[in-house]
């Protein structure tokens, strides 16, 4: 089982990125998996960030980043997206997507650094 994220970089500020992030692994379809993203910084916990779920009907955000990123996923490229937009300093962090299924099970994947700064 494998989630790679990739998309990361250095932004400036109002800039937008989008982060991919690749399914592997899974003897369950893509389709049952109920897909997150979360960021943490140097010293703090994992903050949640966006979830959608598994049939593709509900999302939902935090409120630090709601109106400005957008999450999404691709069935048949076993692939979930976090477009970001209008992306501030306090933005930067390493994101995670994680696959969650059957209750409370949820892999991790190793993440991606997202730098903004001028």
């Amino acid at each position: 089982v494998q989630l790679a994220e990739s998309g990361g970089g250095l932004v400036q500020p109002g800039g937008s990125l989008k982060l991919s992030c690749s399914v592997s692994g899974f003897t369950r379809p893509f389709s049952t998996l109920s897909m997150r993203w979360y960021r943490q910084t140097p010293g703090n916990e994992r903050e949640w960030v966006a979830r959608i779920d598994a049939a593709d009907v509900r999302r939902s955000y935090a409120n630090s980043v709601k109106g400005r990123f957008t999450i999404s996923r691709d069935t048949v490229k076993k692939a979930v997206y976090l477009q970001m937009d209008n992306l501030k300093p306090e933005d930067t962090a390493v994101y995670y997507c994680t696959a969650q299924y059957g209750g409370s099970n949820e892999v991790w994947g190793q993440g991606t650094q997202v730098t903004v700064s001028s």
